[in-house]
């Protein structure tokens, strides 16, 4: 699963493998895994609170460039990186 995301410890991939509906991505950060949606809410796993604030405000800067990346992962096409939150 491609890394398109780095900061504060935290790491977002999505795959690039003609992945599944609805469009999310993944996050892991010391140890806890989650998914979430292209608008940054949690929707499986388990990720600390201040994680989820983080992760959830970087979505809301990118969300065109993550819904770009998910047309390219539907069609099994290289992803590309997105800025991470400073």
């Amino acid at each position: 699963m491609p890394t398109i995301s780095m900061f504060y410890g935290i790491i977002i991939r999505m795959y690039n493998n003609g992945e599944h509906n609805p469009p999310h991505f993944h996050a892991s950060y010391q140890g806890y895994n989650a998914t979430f949606d292209m608008e940054g809410e949690l929707r499986e796993g388990d990720m600390p609170k201040k994680q989820c604030k983080l992760i959830a405000a970087w979505a809301a800067l990118h969300q065109e460039e993550l819904l770009a990346n998910w047309e390219l992962a539907m069609s099994e096409r290289t992803l590309y990186k997105i800025e991470p939150l400073r």
